[in-house]
């Protein structure tokens, strides 16, 4: 058996005195995991840093075998994380997420979003609502998506403000006002057509982006039996991007005006 492909470096864990089994988010393969012999090696281990996009060969004699990777690098940006908490935050709490995916089971768009969400942690306008993105995009490819494309009680497009916890759709500002306290708020950046430059986006937004993602992911993780081990860097995640805003957006840090 044996594939070539494209992925990007998770995680990697030692195996031996010499060689590690590293874990990649593939193109066409989903969340995979392979041997790397030699990994511990000076070589490879500026490659098999979480973050890092890789050309890889998979080989083995039998489809359920662990198999062995032949890895080299395509693109670096592990050593552009060290000096950034929401960097490595980021990828770590990315990498996290991603496990929820079961193995060997392709999901090339998040593996695009993945690739996208790495690519701008320099960034923290940009980064932080991807980061938000990713949550809702994995949770529409682990089937507990969210509709927010028109309101659950009057079918409107229009003025969207709330999410339903119990039927995961959006509802309108005029509908959802006598339920105010029993809704989750939903940012605007995430409503389709809302066309909102990344500036604008407020340290306020991305919280209310998050608790909206994190009640469905809790909720997904609590039916599925899953161990909720995300949280404590997710802590640490908003922690970070709330200092970034800080620095950015002094005079909108929490109106985004």
């Amino acid at each position: 058996m044996e594939w070539t492909g494209t992925g990007t470096i998770l995680g990697v864990r030692k195996h031996s005195e010499r060689n590690v089994i590293a874990e990649v988010m593939t193109d066409c393969h989903g969340r995979y995991l392979g041997l790397v012999r030699g990994g511990r090696s000076r070589r490879f281990q500026p490659i098999l840093q979480p973050g890092n996009d890789v050309q890889l060969t998979w080989r083995a004699r039998l489809d359920n075998h662990l198999g062995i990777f032949a890895v080299d690098l395509i693109k670096s940006r592990a050593a552009a994380f060290l000096n950034s908490p929401l960097a490595l935050n980021g990828a770590q709490h990315l990498a996290g997420l991603l496990r929820f995916l079961p193995e060997r089971q392709p999901h090339s768009g998040l593996h695009k979003a993945l690739m996208v969400t790495l690519d701008h942690l320099d960034r923290p306008d940009i980064a932080a609502p991807l980061l938000v993105r990713f949550e809702l995009q994995l949770l529409a490819e682990l089937g507990a998506g969210l509709d927010l494309s028109s309101c659950a009680a009057t079918g409107r497009t229009d003025d969207l403000a709330y999410v339903s916890p119990k039927s995961s759709r959006a509802v309108c500002q005029d509908a959802g006002r006598p339920y105010h306290d029993k809704l989750l708020p939903l940012p605007m950046f995430l409503v389709d057509g809302h066309r909102q430059p990344g500036s604008e986006i407020s340290f306020r937004d991305i919280q209310d982006g998050f608790r909206l993602t994190s009640f469905f992911l809790e909720r997904y993780m609590a039916s599925h039996g899953t161990k909720d081990d995300l949280q404590p860097l997710k802590l640490s995640l908003i922690k970070a991007i709330e200092q970034s805003y800080r620095r950015l957006q002094p005079w909108n840090f929490y109106t985004g005006e």
